[in-house]
C-alpha cells in the first residue's frame, strides 16, 4: 500500500487526481497541469510535500560526519540556512541530492521521497563517531511558490520575511503555530517551505488557500511541480541523476567542493575532471508539438542513426508554448543551436539545443 501524508483526505475534497509516486499516493493535479503551473508563474501555487524524507543528524561528530557524505561544504553554513548538497557513492555517481539546514540543536537533512529508505541505510552503514539519526515522521512539509507568496505568507505568518534571503529560514508562527519557514522551492520561482507538526498541517494548508484565494492561489499538484521544474532545469533522481551519473555531467559541480576534506566519491570526480566530460546534460526545443518523453532517444540527423543520448525528461513548457527536453549527450553534440532529432514513435521530432534553464524568472 502508498504511503499517505496527512493531507490525503483534503486532496480528495478539492478533487484532486491521485497517482503513486516514490511509494506515496499524492495529487497530480486538481483543475489541470497548465493552470497549475501558469499560477505559480504568475501568482502562487500550494503543494503537499509531506512525503519528502526529514531526518536530524546532531551530535558532536555530526558535522565531520556530513563532510564525509555529502559534496557541498557545510561548515560555511550559519545558524537558520541551508544549502544544497549531493550524496555520492563511490564512483561519484548521485545516491541523492539534498537540502541541507543548519539549526542551532543540529543538522537536518530534506531527502526525496523515493530515496528516504535507501539514504537511511547509507548513512548507517558510514556512521561514525557520536552522531544521532533521527527520522522525523512527525513533520510535515507544505511549499508556497510564485512571485505572491510573500504576500500572503506575511498576511497569517509572525516573520519578517523580506530581510529573508535564498535559503535562509526561520522559527515563527504560522496561523499561530510553530512552524519554520524557509526560502527554498523547486519550481524557479520566489517562494517558502513550511515545517509543521503533522497535526497543524490540515488547519494550515486549508487556511493558506483560503487566504491566498484572492491573489490567485491555488493547489497544485505533482504535475505541475514536473513542469515546472523542468522548465527552470532542475533536476529530478531517477531522471537528470542516477547511481551512474555525476554532478560534473548534470552541471552541478558547484555543488561539490573540491577544497573541502575528503568525502565520499571525492576521488572519482577528481579522476573525471583530469579525463574530461564526455557528455553533459543539456536542453532540446522542439520545433512541432510532440512532447518528449523519459527514454526516448535523440539523434544528431533526421534518420535516426547517428546517436546523440536519451531524454531524461520532457513536457509542454507553458510558458515557452514549445516542447522541452532535457538529456545526457556528448560534448561535441551539446553546442548551443545544434540540431537535434528525437524518436519520437518512430518519426524524427526536429529541435535544436538550447541553454539551460529553459525558463529564468525576472529577479
Amino acid at each position: 500500500m502508498p504511503k499517505r501524508t496527512p493531507l490525503y483526505g483534503e486532496h480528495l475534497s478539492l478533487g484532486a487526481k491521485m497517482v503513486e509516486f516514490g511509494g506515496w499516493e499524492m495529487p497530480v493535479s486538481y483543475s489541470g497541469i497548465i493552470e497549475e503551473h501558469l499560477a505559480v508563474r504568475n501568482a502562487a501555487g500550494l503543494f503537499d510535500i509531506g512525503h519528502m524524507g526529514v531526518v536530524e543528524i546532531s551530535g558532536k561528530d555530526s558535522l565531520p560526519f556530513i563532510q564525509k557524505l555529502a559534496t557541498n561544504d557545510a561548515s560555511r553554513l550559519s545558524d537558520y540556512h541551508s544549502q544544497y548538497s549531493i550524496l555520492l557513492n563511490q564512483n561519484g555517481g548521485v545516491i541523492d541530492d539534498i537540502l541541507v539546514y543548519r539549526l542551532p540543536e543540529g543538522f537536518t537533512f530534506i531527502l526525496n521521497a523515493s530515496n528516504t529508505e535507501k539514504d537511511l541505510a547509507w548513512f548507517k552503514k558510514n556512521l561514525s563517531g557520536a552522531v544521532k539519526i533521527e527520522h522525523r515522521t512527525d513533520v510535515c512539509m507544505l511549499s508556497l511558490q510564485g512571485p505572491k507568496s510573500e504576500l500572503i505568507l506575511s498576511s497569517f505568518c509572525d516573520i519578517n520575511l523580506s530581510p529573508l534571503k535564498r535559503n535562509g529560514c526561520a522559527l515563527g508562527l504560522v496561523f499561530g503555530k510553530k512552524c519554520l519557514v524557509s526560502r527554498t522551492g523547486y519550481t524557479g520561482e520566489d517562494g517558502f517551505e513550511l515545517f509543521l507538526s503533522a497535526g497543524d498541517v490540515k488547519a494550515a494548508w486549508n487556511g493558506i488557500l483560503k487566504e491566498g484565494r484572492p491573489s490567485g492561489l491555488i493547489p497544485c499538484g505533482l504535475g505541475a511541480r514536473d513542469s515546472l521544474r523542468i522548465e527552470a532545469a532542475l533536476p529530478l533522481y531517477g531522471h537528470e541523476y542516477t547511481e551512474e551519473i555525476t554532478p560534473l555531467e548534470a552541471g552541478y559541480g558547484w555543488a561539490v567542493k573540491f577544497d573541502k576534506d575528503s568525502f565520499i566519491g571525492k576521488a572519482a570526480l577528481i579522476e573525471l575532471k583530469a579525463k574530461g566530460l564526455k557528455r553533459k546534460l543539456c536542453g532540446v526545443v522542439l520545433e512541432g508539438r510532440s512532447i518528449p518523453r523519459h527514454g526516448m532517444a535523440a539523434f544528431a540527423d533526421k534518420e535516426l542513426s547517428l546517436s546523440a543520448g536519451e531524454i531524461t525528461s520532457g513536457t509542454f513548457s507553458p510558458v515557452l508554448s514549445r516542447s522541452i527536453g532535457l538529456l545526457y549527450a556528448s560534448t561535441d553534440l551539446a553546442g548551443l543551436g545544434g540540431p537535434l532529432f528525437i524518436d519520437i514513435r518512430g518519426r524524427a521530432s526536429a529541435g535544436n539545443v538550447v541553454g539551460l534553464p529553459f525558463y529564468k524568472r525576472a529577479n
